[in-house]
């Protein structure tokens, strides 16, 4: 357990994230970054960024919730200690995905109109799954549901957003490297501390991989429902290809980015599930 302190102490969490990879920045970006204008100009354009924004802010509010719900039930201080951490780093990302939202013309005023008009209704349930698990305070269910499975799809996510940002928007890249820096420290605590819980508790697979199952079922939901909906490609033959996964993200079409997302979300979750003792559950597809 003191090895597991100090590799995820607050001393540590201060030395890796604001005097790190943050430093210098200014709601994730760098000062003098800004929206590109042709994507402003453009209100199609903009509406599509707001929608895909107020998905993360949906899901960052959901982390936000859940982490800090998960500190008063952990059974240790180490894990207190983290998800102390965390729960800031979640407040963080909303914040930040906040501000995106106003970068893109959006008025404060109407933060929780915005919200609440483009939030994804499978994304939404999504978070309730995960939400319930923690306010019955289940420390186990609820770290994989939040640590492995809701961080699990946001890093995969996010990495995806960012290849496809870097040439086009590096603002918005720039705040998504640091969120996937938090990503990967969350979903590490997740896969580390769980482990030995699992073994402890044998009798909790069942319900986590129930939980799992559901929950996976409800990011598919949302993956077709945001991929459906989303108009072809339509950068100038000229752009710069966005690679990712061997996938020219310029040139994909959206059903092929949906394959594409869903298919490495689901096989990251099966790596993960592996090591702490789980057996991914595949839900049945979508409509």
């Amino acid at each position: 357990m003191s090895d597991f302190l100090s590799q995820y102490s607050i001393q540590r969490w201060l030395e890796a994230c604001p005097q790190g990879y943050l430093d210098g920045t200014v709601y994730g970006y760098l000062p003098g970054q800004s929206e590109p204008e042709e994507l402003l100009a453009d209100e199609g354009m903009r509406e599509q960024a707001i929608s895909t924004t107020v998905q993360l802010v949906a899901g960052e509010r959901a982390a936000l919730a859940a982490s800090s719900g998960l500190v008063n039930c952990a059974p240790d201080d180490a894990s207190k200690l983290f998800l102390a951490t965390q729960t800031l780093d979640e407040a963080r990302h909303v914040e930040i995905f906040c501000q995106r939202l106003y970068d893109l013309g959006v008025k404060k005023e109407d933060l929780e109109s915005t919200v609440a008009r483009y939030a994804n209704p499978n994304l939404v349930k999504f978070a309730e799954v995960l939400l319930a698990k923690v306010a019955a305070g289940d420390f186990i269910a609820g770290v994989v549901g939040q640590n492995i499975v809701l961080e699990g799809m946001a890093f995969s996510v996010f990495e995806m957003m960012e290849a496809g940002a870097r040439q086009l928007n590096p603002k918005f890249a720039h705040t998504l490297t640091g969120t996937i820096a938090d990503e990967r420290r969350h979903v590490g605590f997740g896969e580390n501390r769980i482990g030995s819980l699992i073994k402890q508790h044998p009798e909790k697979r069942e319900e986590i991989e129930k939980m799992q199952e559901e929950m996976a079922y409800y990011m598919l939901a949302a993956f077709n429902d945001v991929f459906s909906n989303s108009p072809p490609p339509a950068a100038p033959s000229d752009a710069p290809e966005a690679e990712w996964h061997g996938v020219n993200l310029t040139a994909a079409t959206p059903a092929q980015m949906e394959e594409l997302l869903a298919t490495t979300v689901i096989g990251e979750f099966k790596t993960r599930l592996n090591r702490i003792g789980l057996e991914y559950r595949q839900p049945k597809v979508p409509a």
